[in-house]
């Protein structure tokens, strides 16, 4: 997978965030790959970092949650903006 083809698919990403009131926005590094930083701007100490990647067995290309689970097929990914949607909605006691 290049870099583009990587922007490409957390950039599709980002379209579908924004549809459900998630602000995100692709990071690029000097020393590693492109990753999706994802914020809920109704609650700021929920966010996520998103890294599209790989999978080593079929090197299909996956979302990856920042502590290294698959998220989602990067084909999908409005459902992938519901997973992430669901973990960053605050929770009252």
């Amino acid at each position: 997978m290049t870099g583009d083809e990587r922007v490409d698919h957390l950039e599709g990403l980002v379209r579908e965030l924004a549809e459900r009131g998630l602000l995100a926005r692709v990071v690029r590094t000097r020393s590693g790959p492109a990753f999706l930083r994802v914020v809920n701007p109704d609650a700021a100490s929920l966010t996520e970092n998103v890294t599209c990647a790989p999978a080593p067995e079929s090197r299909e290309p996956w979302f990856w949650w920042s502590w290294g689970e698959r998220l989602h097929r990067v084909d999908d990914p409005r459902a992938a903006a519901r997973k992430l949607a669901r973990v960053l909605e605050p929770h009252t006691p």
